[in-house]
């Protein structure tokens, strides 16, 4: 038996109300790029917008001008979305508070996730939506989901509740530390004003 390798996220589609909803919302709010139009090819009667959120990879919507939008939260059962989180810089994290209350959309506020900020809001059609900025950036050849696997390691061999930035600050030190080397036999920490 072989596993059938993923490489990332391909894309993301959303069944959406009408077109211009969607495009206010992923590009009007959101600022992603609307990069590509077309008939949803399985079903005539609906557009497929496509949106790039930053990374070139896809969130795609169906649309039809007789669906209108519904607030309401989308359902959070079994097998359902919970939500969709975007990567956003710590400069647009912190304008975050004030332009959705500018624009007088609710939120949950920042909340401390450990690794990350977070802040949730719901779109025009009930979907909930984060905006996640991490504390930290990974060394170089590194990405954040190998600083956080060693945190998890690290935070679980000290048996810590959760993941905090000493553990990723002994992570991104653990990587660095393996990553690049060194003509130094002893790579300990040193203290060179006791001399």
């Amino acid at each position: 038996m072989r596993k059938l390798q993923s490489q990332g996220v391909h894309h993301i589609t959303i069944i959406g109300a009408d077109r211009q909803t969607s495009i206010d919302f992923w590009e009007g709010v959101l600022g992603m790029p609307f990069v590509f139009d077309q008939p949803n090819l399985d079903s005539p009667d609906e557009g497929h917008l496509y949106f790039d959120p930053g990374d070139g990879r896809l969130i795609t919507i169906f649309t039809n001008e007789s669906r209108k939008p519904d607030p309401s939260r989308t359902p959070t059962g079994i097998g359902c979305v919970h939500h969709l989180a975007f990567a956003v810089s710590k400069a647009t994290f912190s304008q975050a508070v004030g332009r959705l209350d500018e624009r007088g959309i609710a939120h949950s506020g920042v909340k401390d996730r450990g690794f990350m900020d977070s802040i949730y809001f719901k779109d025009p059609l009930g979907l909930l939506i984060e905006l996640a900025s991490y504390r930290f950036e990974p060394p170089q050849g590194f990405t954040h989901a190998d600083v956080l696997l060693e945190a998890h390691k690290i935070r679980v061999g000290r048996g810590d509740y959760n993941i905090a930035e000493i553990h990723l600050a002994d992570a991104i030190e653990h990587l660095a530390t393996q990553g690049r080397e060194s003509l130094s036999q002893d790579r300990t920490a040193k203290d060179p004003y006791s001399r």
